[in-house]
């Protein structure tokens, strides 16, 4: 193990990461600094962006791209050349909320027909604990016809990467490992240790560290939810949520956590894989699907308010025109992976309400693709009966009162209804200019 080690760091050997989206390409361009890397993705449109110097995900930059030493491919034949694997695909969920795991599957298949043996596997991807040992193992044993701590070591690193973040990246977040043996643990920690300047810290197993990884997700997700609960209490007694939280938090150990849409490719999915866990094992998470409950009913929530709000301006629903200002997931990040802003348009469709959508940071070809929605312009919106700002992207953070305003012009009711998704605006400075303004 530590001549494979000393192998890879000398740039005599190679490595791998298999999947190169928000999460695998920055941890690919930050190895190929160090190490000689190969970053394969069975998407051959997203390896021939690569290799155009386009970075769609803002992740890692087109000047990254333009001049990183990894070598793209979409040719899985070229991970025979590497001895050492980091697995980032995606672990989404069905509709039904249960684990999809046919991504990994997938993935063990091509590196089951690419390992040679004294490879060493490594999955960053979340999943519930035991995943690892008991799905990814007897893939790779099958397809590749060798033995798992014979042939071939296996590991676990989750993923921390924050999508849009861009305080806390790969090598200042502390980084936690785990091996099928010491041996396995102590080269990965080692590998690691490369590009990450924070730390390495030695979970006990693997399933400890699948399973911490699964409950940080979790436990944002439950805070969040709890936020949430509160808006809605606090929307129905009249008090300002923000004004609320606001106050408590002036106790050094009041959590600072905020009411919002839950969505994205993490704190929206990674709850589902450890409740799905738990009732195998035969108990039932009441705290964590509640949370999921209320969380996923806030964009309904959020639409019965604005439905409200308008009826109380005498502003006819049916043919009226909102603009929803940001699709994404998250601020600052194109991703539209389960974003929770399709359930406010989808509520306000219910309602006969004309949407137009509009996002400077989301990606516009995913976003045709997966909700058959095409964004407009800001500067093309206008009479607008209402405005949501479902996103709290920089750029529209930004914009000013008398910005806005064009976007009611020619209206027929005069009023300018906000509700701000995110808080993120200043109330008086709407309030002042004679909007009808609404936080959650």
């Amino acid at each position: 193990m530590n001549s494979l080690y000393h192998s890879i760091k000398n740039q005599e050997s190679k490595m791998a990461v298999i999947g190169l989206g928000y999460v695998g390409l920055p941890l690919a361009v930050e190895f190929a600094k160090k190490t000689k890397t190969i970053g394969f993705d069975i998407n051959e449109d997203k390896i021939r962006t690569y290799l155009d110097g386009i970075d769609p995900t803002n992740e890692v930059g087109d000047h990254e791209i333009q001049h990183t030493s990894l070598h793209f491919t979409s040719d899985e034949r070229e991970l025979a050349e590497a001895a050492f694997f980091i697995v980032a695909v995606p672990t989404p969920i069905y509709s039904d909320n249960i684990p999809n795991l046919e991504p990994l599957k997938k993935a063990n298949e091509i590196l089951g027909r690419n390992i040679k043996k004294g490879s060493v596997i490594v999955y960053e991807s979340t999943v519930y604990p035991g995943v690892t040992e008991e799905i990814c193992v007897p893939v790779l044993e099958k397809t590749s016809g060798m033995k798992c701590g014979v042939d071939f070591k296996i590991g676990y690193s989750p993923e921390r990467i924050n999508p849009g973040d861009k305080a806390h990246r790969l090598s200042s977040i502390t980084k936690i490992v785990a091996g099928m043996d010491e041996e396995t643990a102590e080269l990965i920690a080692n590998i690691y240790e490369l590009v990450v300047d924070q730390g390495i810290y030695r979970a006990e197993s693997i399933k400890v560290a699948e399973a911490a990884k699964v409950i940080e997700n979790t436990q944002r997700d439950i805070n969040i939810a709890f936020m949430n609960e509160l808006a809605i209490l606090f929307n129905r007694m009249g008090i300002d949520t923000n004004a609320v939280l606001k106050a408590a938090a002036t106790k050094w150990n009041f959590l600072d956590f905020k009411p919002g849409l839950v969505g994205g490719h993490c704190i929206g999915v990674d709850p589902y894989y450890l409740t799905y866990k738990a009732q195998q094992v035969g108990y039932m998470p009441n705290v964590i699907l509640a949370g999921r409950k209320i969380n996923d009913r806030m964009g309904f929530f959020v639409v019965e308010t604005l439905i409200k709000m308008m009826i109380h301006a005498n502003i006819k629903i049916k043919g009226a025109k909102v603009a929803v200002l940001g699709i994404a997931f998250k601020e600052n990040c194109p991703d539209v992976r389960n974003t929770q802003v399709i359930k406010i348009i989808e509520a306000l469709k219910d309602y006969g309400v004309e949407i137009i959508v509009a996002d400077p940071v989301a990606d516009e070809e995913e976003t045709k693709r997966s909700y058959g929605i095409s964004l407009s312009e800001l500067s093309r919106i206008e009479g607008a009966d209402a405005v949501i700002l479902a996103v709290s992207h920089d750029s529209l953070v930004k914009i000013e009162p008398k910005q806005f305003d064009r976007m009611y012009t020619g209206n027929t009711t005069g009023n300018k209804i906000i509700f701000d998704v995110k808080s993120a605006l200043q109330q008086e400075k709407f309030l002042d200019a004679g909007y009808i303004y609404r936080r959650l």
